[in-house]
């Protein structure tokens, strides 16, 4: 069987073709000095030989292993000090590697859940994942996961022995949907120093007083210490992002409040503050 005719060079597209790249690519290889520019044919367009196509493979298997092109263009340049490079690239793939092992540790945690639950931190799914469905709210959810956002799994989980209660005491539960619809009322129409906002502010109170009480007598801390015992790398892992400050989050994440619900959520921590001098028991995180 004969060989088929065999060009001496070639045009821009068939050497893009051969060496698996594009002609675009090319092209800012030339640009940038990696590649010189090869002779042009009668129609001005460029003719690519058999030593610019090697040139051109080893850019590719470099590029491919994820080398820089400046560190390309150094290797050809006859530099040898690329072993810095080398290993910060070794590094990079490192992080790589292990930021796709948390994304499949996240896809995992959310098919088992079977719900946004599994979204969320390890930590606060091992807390959460015995309640039964639907006792969690949507409203929850989107609660832990502004906390986890701003104070870390840790807070979020802390936050979740608050939702566990509320799912597990339905007199708690209902006040808190008739404390909910009450705070919702608080719109632009009420002015600050309404009465019914100190009232309200008292109620919130003594319900978070509840709350706290029914933590304490449920174990949950307990449950808490055991699950950072076998899990302790998950205490400040994904989910969290670039972390930033409370003060930064509150001036950041945006909340529809009027000056009376903002009066009143101040109100909320001043008895509470002073609750706590008084040395009654600890609030739960709202």
């Amino acid at each position: 069987m004969p060989f088929p005719a065999i060009p001496r060079r070639v045009k821009i597209g068939d050497a893009a073709a051969f060496a698996g790249t594009t002609p675009r690519a090319i092209r800012h290889y030339h640009a940038i000095g990696l590649l010189a520019e090869p002779e042009r044919g009668g129609d001005d367009r460029r003719r690519y030989g058999y030593d610019d196509m090697i040139r051109l493979l080893w850019i590719r298997r470099m590029a491919d292993a994820g080398v820089p092109l400046e560190d390309i263009h150094d290797s050809f340049e006859g530099a040898t000090e690329i072993g810095q490079s080398l290993a910060c690239l070794e590094e990079s793939l490192a992080a790589k590697a292990a930021a796709i092992e948390a994304q499949r540790a996240a896809v995992n945690r959310l098919r088992e859940a079977g719900s946004p639950l599994g979204l969320l931190s390890p930590l606060v799914v091992g807390l959460l994942r015995e309640l039964p469905p639907g006792a969690l709210r949507s409203a929850d959810l989107d609660t832990l996961l502004v906390t986890e956002r701003v104070f870390g799994p840790l807070g979020a989980a802390a936050q979740a022995h608050r939702f566990i209660v509320l799912a597990t005491h339905p007199e708690l539960r209902a006040e808190e949907d008739r404390l909910a619809e009450a705070e919702a009322a608080l719109n632009d129409t009420m002015a600050p120093d309404a009465p019914g906002v100190e009232d309200l502010a008292a109620r919130r109170c003594a319900h978070e007083s509840a709350l706290a009480a029914a933590i304490e007598g449920s174990g949950l801390e307990e449950a808490l210490d055991a699950l950072l015992d076998r899990e302790d790398e998950h205490a400040g892992e994904e989910g969290a992002g670039v972390r930033m400050s409370a003060m930064e989050a509150v001036g950041r994440m945006p909340y529809d409040f009027s000056p009376a619900r903002v009066r009143y959520e101040e109100r909320v921590i001043e008895l509470l503050h002073s609750a706590d001098q008084d040395g009654d028991t600890d609030p739960p995180a709202r």
